[in-house]
């Protein structure tokens, strides 16, 4: 984490090496660096425009108070409590290298980059936070940013309950972490929401049909394992006697706005030539109902949400998905920025939902004792170790997610092929790897996660 207020400022003039308690004051104009490197109490106080370095190399707590006008640089490179407070309009860099608790109390803005959002400790004060998965245990439940208005993906049933492909993985890291699946609280956010939610660390995770894409990686949060292959196409009424997308030219398309999805039809118009009517909408509901209405001759999204929503128009019979895919969209679960083991956790868990159907375990055939299979027995926690350990998760955590949701094929199967959603898997980019070694699974697909050992 890096905290920057104002500009940065560094000037090594004069140097003190502290071996007990020790006070430093430099007269006015004297630019100071504090070299710690025994274990002692260092308190630095210099006058206004004096600057000031401190270099902390031992494990010691270091209070460094400078007036106005007088930079200050700390470099942090232990396991230390350090604070630094320092008046108006006084530059200040602090490097920490270490996980270690720092306060800067300064009243000016803190601008932090690359971090899990911090935790305020007043008016002037920020901490860093704590890790994700302490804050969650703590909390009892995980908060999953997702959505509620398309089924197959996440929608509400008759008894209000949150359900849906996206809703079974944040129900499967809460079994994970919690042990319980039900201890997931849904944050259902538009579209245009789901970048600033997670990037300021508002969610533990956001799984919402979101694609995967470099710059959302750099700035939004990390993106953890592709869940499912997805393309973007269009679905037109029939009667328009259209058979391509590329006879969209002049056409009025409804799009979600602030997504790939508008993008990647803005560019598809230029590179054809096509002088398409782009209709952004805030949310699927809406743009679904414009194109209903017939306010838009077409709709576009991924493939498997046209899917899903042809088969809920009045009359799906009329309408028809152009055989066009014009883009790549991997879909995924996406956690906050700077908690590496909150990342490895959730990373772990779909790993166990894929490895769950390579193996043949099911939720309800989960075995109760070794099976003799050094790789199963190992995923299952009867043998060896994949790292449960250093994530504070249980030896166990296999079996218990498993039981709870179920393994990758029975997710897929319960939201994405029953109740009227059908999205065929056979042979599609979402079947496991060609070399899995179940015996009836949906094989030759790109489904794939890094082993578990």
């Amino acid at each position: 984490m890096r905290a920057f207020i104002g500009l940065v400022f560094l000037s090594l003039i004069g140097s003190f090496h502290t071996a007990c308690a020790t006070e430093v004051e430099s007269p006015r104009q004297a630019p100071v660096t504090v070299e710690v490197i025994r274990e002692v109490p260092v308190t630095v106080e210099a006058p206004s425009q004096v600057p000031v370095t401190v270099e902390v190399i031992r494990e010691v707590p270091v209070t460094v108070e400078a007036p106005s006008q007088a930079p200050v640089t700390v470099e942090v490179t232990r396991e230390v409590p350090v604070t630094v407070e320092v008046p108006r309009q006084v530059p200040v860099t602090v490097e920490v290298t270490r996980d270690v608790p720092v306060t800067v109390e300064v009243p000016v803005t803190v601008e932090v980059t690359r971090e899990a959002p911090p935790t305020a400790t007043g008016e002037r004060g920020r901490t860093i936070p704590e890790s994700r998965l302490k804050v969650v245990r703590d909390r009892g439940k995980l908060v999953c940013a997702s959505r509620n208005d398309i089924p197959g993906w996440g929608y509400t049933d008759a008894h209000g309950n949150h359900i849906g492909f996206d809703i079974d993985l944040c129900r499967a890291v809460a079994a994970a972490v919690l042990g319980d699946a039900n201890a997931v609280e849904i944050r259902p956010i538009r579209a245009s929401e789901r970048g600033p939610t997670i990037e300021a660390g508002e969610v533990d995770l956001l799984v919402r049909t979101i694609t995967w894409t470099a710059a959302r990686d750099a700035v939004w949060g990390n993106f953890v394992q592709v869940m499912f292959y997805d393309g973007q196409g269009f679905l037109v009424r029939k009667d328009l006697g259209l058979n391509s997308a590329l006879e969209l030219n002049g056409i009025r398309v409804c799009v979600v706005s602030g997504t790939t999805t508008e993008l990647n039809l803005h560019e598809f118009s230029r590179e054809h030539d096509l002088e398409i009517a782009v209709a952004p909408f805030e949310s699927t509901g809406a743009a679904l109902a414009s194109y209903e209405s017939r306010d838009c001759d077409a709709i576009t999204n991924d493939h498997s949400q046209l899917a899903v929503l042809s088969s809920i128009l009045d009359n799906p019979a009329d309408h028809a998905l152009l055989p066009e895919t014009i883009s790549e969209e991997p879909l995924g679960p996406v956690v906050p920025h700077g908690d590496d083991e909150w990342f490895d956790i959730v990373k772990t868990v779909m790993a166990i939902l894929i490895h769950g159907e390579a193996y043949g375990v099911t939720s309800d055939s989960v075995p109760v004792a070794p099976t003799g299979v050094d790789a199963v027995d190992r995923f299952l926690g009867f043998s060896g170790s994949f790292g449960q350990d250093s994530l504070g998760l249980s030896q166990a955590v296999a079996q218990d997610v498993l039981r709870a949701v179920g393994n990758y094929g029975e997710i897929y199967r319960r939201n994405l092929d029953s109740h009227g959603v059908h999205i065929p898997r056979e042979g599609s980019r979402n079947a496991l790897w060609a070399g899995a070694p179940c015996k009836d699974c949906p094989r030759g697909g790109q489904i794939y996660a890094a082993p578990l050992r």
